[in-house]
């Protein structure tokens, strides 16, 4: 695991500039890689790396360069079906000298150009330069692991792991890109390949980016495919998938460092455990946290899981406080963040002490149908059926007396989103149903005030539409999958892992996202995703052979916070205060009277504006900490003054 940047210029440019400024990036990404840097500097690029040493410590520095000079490489990530490809590189006449997978994918590079990435298995950003031709290769992974952000400036090209690295460049502005606040407002991620940053963009996943002096050029070169489906027997599927998550997870536990496991105790992250434990020559370590008592903790669950395999397991009842936690969370991850956030930086602060790497069961929902919205479409399918004059004449109204529930778990809040569902169809009914999470246009419309209303883009869930309707899916079931791997999965749930376990120099691997595990989930049938009403069908079953009837079909509770009960009471004063000194109202962007309209909604029960809030807290955090430059010391002492006032 790495971070890495560069700057690229042709015109001439000043070497020994070039050189501190790169030098000034690599040290914004030191939390990546504590242990090693280096560098390659030339009349034309400047690439930089920090290295987290796992694989071949000694062999592995970069950048690595071929012996005829013609490609630098820096590399971050692990290609875990490196040694197949060594020996296929051997036998071609291309020869490693170290143990380290990067070098094999230098010799991949060197061997056959850009086709050479196609054969990589595993998680990876990467950036070479070719000192002939003078073009710079970027490429980020099938699914979108690892991430890789790009900008222009009156200097060149510049590109790096995160974005603190490319601030750190001269005349890089620390202005907001008011459409992606737009986007976010409507998703609570960003989709697309904006940042909140005004020239910051993203790196899709799947795709490499060529850089030559007559600009730059996008090209896909993976994409999700959910054709054919599997035609084999419900057995015959489940004995393939075994085998190959036996394979895949031992191949994740490569490496000349301690490794461990996340362990919730769910579906996925059990079976994480149970390939690792048979692949282990030691027992494996496994770590778990639990979040609040609400009398549904899953420490039991993963303590059962760990002594079953007798694991050498470490667990922690963590009463976090979330609105301090908030600050270091968005100085990580350089956007707002969701509150699952918090899981996984605790649990990889809890991890990190005795390991450098660690696997868990992220992916496993959007790959093999986990969340209740999936078969809660089908609910909505048979609830639409009902005639409308009884749903609306007769239903609703008792619906929309009762106040909310402030629990999205609750039956009152499960009947509210089928009643929305019902009246929709199709990519709409998909977009919607996560509407009691996000502001509608109409709702932005209201918010929004001078530039930011300017910004405002009523056809904002095109991104999504696109995705849904581009014809890498058929079945309902398969294009909400695919959406979902599309968007929220790589541009939410994939970086939020990334950052919070890179915040604590931790290395997190997702078996489940090993793109030979996903095309097969990909090509099972729908009818075998869900089954007799249990999402997951096949991993559950999996679970069920592996362990207990008990451990694969009990409900699924996972890490989390009741915000919208804590923004109502011990957060409650936070929020008014910070009305008061709102710095997105006082940047004429947001409307005062609206965030109090929400609060005094919220606080009276009327109304669940949970995640809203939360989104909007986060929001002023952003702007605090990475607009304004407040340190994040400052931001937490204002937390607690504001609480305490």
């Amino acid at each position: 695991m790495c971070g890495i940047a560069g700057i690229l210029s042709f015109d001439d440019s000043d070497l020994s500039e070039r050189s501190a400024t790169i030098r000034d990036m690599t040290e914004a990404l030191v939390h990546r890689g504590p242990d090693d840097e280096g560098f390659f500097v030339d009349s034309h690029i400047a690439l930089g790396m920090r290295r987290l040493a796992i694989v071949d410590i000694d062999g592995g520095r970069q950048p690595m360069i071929t012996e005829d000079g013609r490609l630098a490489l820096i590399f971050n990530g692990e290609i875990y079906n490196h040694h197949t490809l060594r020996r296929d590189l051997a036998a071609a006449g291309l020869h490693c000298h170290t143990h380290c997978d990067t070098e094999v994918v230098l010799r991949q590079l060197e061997g056959h150009g850009t086709n050479g990435i196609q054969a990589l298995e595993g998680m990876f950003a990467l950036a070479a330069w070719n000192t002939k031709s003078r073009e710079l290769i970027l490429a980020r992974d099938w699914l979108g692991q690892k991430s890789l952000y790009w900008t222009r400036t009156k200097h060149g090209f510049a590109f790096a792991s995160e974005i603190k690295a490319l601030l750190r460049l001269p005349g890089v502005q620390r202005e907001m890109d008011l459409t992606a606040l737009s986007q976010y407002m409507s998703f609570r991620y960003l989709p697309g390949e904006r940042t909140f940053f005004a020239g910051i963009q993203k790196l899709p996943p799947g795709h490499l980016m060529r850089v030559r002096a007559d600009g730059c050029h996008l090209e896909e070169i993976w994409r999700p495919s959910y054709q054919p489906k599997h035609s084999v027997a419900e057995t015959s599927l489940l004995d393939e998938l075994d085998g190959l998550l036996s394979e895949v997870v031992a191949e994740h536990l490569m490496g000349d460092v301690p490794i461990g496991c996340f362990l919730s105790g769910g579906i996925d992250s059990s079976l994480v455990v149970h390939y690792a434990s048979l692949a282990s020559a030691n027992p494996i370590r496994t770590f778990a946290v639990a979040g609040f008592d609400d009398g549904e903790s899953e420490l039991p669950w993963a303590r059962q899981v760990a002594q079953s395999r007798s694991t050498l397991h470490t667990e922690a009842f963590v009463k976090p406080d979330l609105a301090l936690l908030a600050p270091r969370m968005v100085s990580a991850m350089e956007e707002p963040v969701d509150p699952f956030a918090a899981g996984i930086y605790l649990v990889s602060g809890l991890a990190r002490q005795q390991v450098t790497v660690c696997l868990g069961g992220d992916g496993g929902d959007e790959l093999f149908a986990g969340y209740d919205r999936y078969q809660g479409q089908r609910l909505a399918e048979i609830y639409a059926a009902v005639p409308r004059a009884i749903r609306h004449g007769l239903i609703r109204p008792f619906l929309r007396a009762s106040p909310d529930s402030f629990t999205y778990k609750s039956i009152a809040a499960r009947l509210h989103w089928l009643d929305n569902m019902a009246d929709l169809s199709g990519v709409d009914r998909y977009v919607e149903s996560l509407s009691h999470l996000r502001f509608s246009h109409a709702a932005k419309q209201q918010l929004f005030a001078g530039r930011a209303k300017r910004s405002l883009d009523e056809d904002t869930d095109r991104l999504l539409h696109d995705y849904f309707l581009d014809g890498a899916a058929e079945s309902f079931l398969d294009r909400m999958l695919y959406t979902d791997c599309r968007t929220r999965l790589s541009e939410n749930q994939l970086p939020t892992i990334d950052r919070m376990s890179m915040a604590h120099g931790l290395e997190a691997r997702s078996p489940f996202l090993d793109r030979r595990i996903a095309q097969f989930a990909m090509h099972v049938p729908t009818s075998l995703q869900i089954r007799h009403g249990n999402l997951k069908h096949l991993p559950r079953r999996l679970v069920a052979r592996h362990y207990t009837r008990d451990l694969a079909y009990r409900p699924k509770r996972g890490f989390g916070f009741p915000i919208s009960l804590w923004l109502k009471g011990p957060l409650r004063i936070l929020l008014e205060r910070l009305l008061e000194q709102s710095r997105l109202v006082q940047a004429g962007l947001f409307r005062y009277e609206v965030l109090a309209e929400m609060l005094r909604e919220h606080s009276s029960g009327r109304v669940d504006h949970g995640y809203r809030l939360w989104m909007w807290f986060n929001l002023e955090i952003f702007w605090r900490f990475w607009l304004a430059q407040e340190p994040v010391d400052s931001i937490e002492e204002w937390i607690e003054a504001a609480r305490q006032s």
